[in-house]
């Protein structure tokens, strides 16, 4: 095939490196881990949702701090909130009759942050 029909970034030859593909195949998670992950990230991958996990990644915040700090209303913050307490993204506590958000752990912070570094680079 001409060189100038090959695909930027592929290989110019077809060959399979089978050390290689074993270890790439070990290095694989289950399915079901995969599953999870992906829907993880399609949940924290929505703008909306990546703005409020943004807000929350500097403090907790209640859902009426939270809607006036991302400029949405508070049933939309809270219908969000929903969907990302139940994909175990963010945690809450009650004082009262006040909800205070916050992101649920080490890991979803760092992946906030290295995700919104990545875009600014």
């Amino acid at each position: 095939m001409p060189a100038s029909l090959l695909e930027e970034g592929a290989c110019d030859v077809t060959c399979v490196h089978p050390q290689a593909v074993q270890a790439a195949r070990e290095a694989l998670p289950d399915t079901s881990c995969v599953e999870r992950a992906s829907d993880f990230l399609k949940l924290v991958g929505d703008p909306t949702r990546l703005r409020i996990l943004s807000a929350l990644s500097a403090r907790e915040l209640c859902v009426c701090d939270l809607a006036a700090a991302v400029g949405s209303s508070e049933s939309a913050v809270s219908h969000q909130l929903r969907l990302l307490r139940a994909g175990r993204v963010v945690a809450f506590r009650k004082v009262g009759r006040v909800a205070y958000y916050r992101l649920l752990d080490a890991h979803v912070t760092t992946l906030i942050d290295n995700a919104l570094a990545h875009a600014r680079e």
